[in-house]
């Protein structure tokens, strides 16, 4: 249901970025026998109940009126928190210069673990780790989150 997440962010944008904070992803997930909508936001001051409610009240009524999604879900309005993952081109293009931890689809010398600080190229990234330094792209990778907290 990657499509309805999809469809859901480029509904909710623009309201989210009204709201004062930005949209950093949004996910339909199954759990168990419920669906979840979780739209997280962020903001440089962070992210507070009060953000959540804020943005939650304001995208309800925009996602229901469209109605992307045609099994009943829970809303959720989170923080991506600090040890955000990086799902999208603008994620890795805000955070580079910091460190994290990335998984990869397939082994590279026989390891598919990573972790060390990174530069956003044109092909992907440049991961420096203690060892070594990776070129990337971000088809390789299966999963990439922060991993050092300043």
């Amino acid at each position: 249901m990657a499509g309805a997440a999809e469809r859901v962010y480029s509904l909710i944008k623009d309201t989210v970025a009204e709201c004062g904070v930005e949209l950093w992803d949004v996910r339909f997930v199954k759990e168990g026998a419920s669906h979840y909508l979780r739209v997280f936001i962020d903001s440089e001051k962070g992210i507070g109940i009060d953000d959540c409610t804020r943005v939650s009240h304001a995208i309800d009524p925009i996602i229901d009126e469209a109605d992307p999604i045609d099994v009943s879900y829970y809303l959720e309005v989170c923080s991506p928190g600090i040890e955000r993952e990086l799902t999208r081109s603008e994620h890795f293009e805000k955070m580079q210069g910091k460190k994290i931890k990335v998984k990869l689809y397939k082994a590279l010398d026989g390891q598919k673990e990573f972790t060390g600080t990174f530069t956003v190229n044109s092909d992907g990234i440049t991961l420096e780790t203690e060892e070594k330094q990776l070129g990337l792209t971000l088809k390789e990778i299966s999963k990439a989150h922060l991993c050092d907290f300043e």
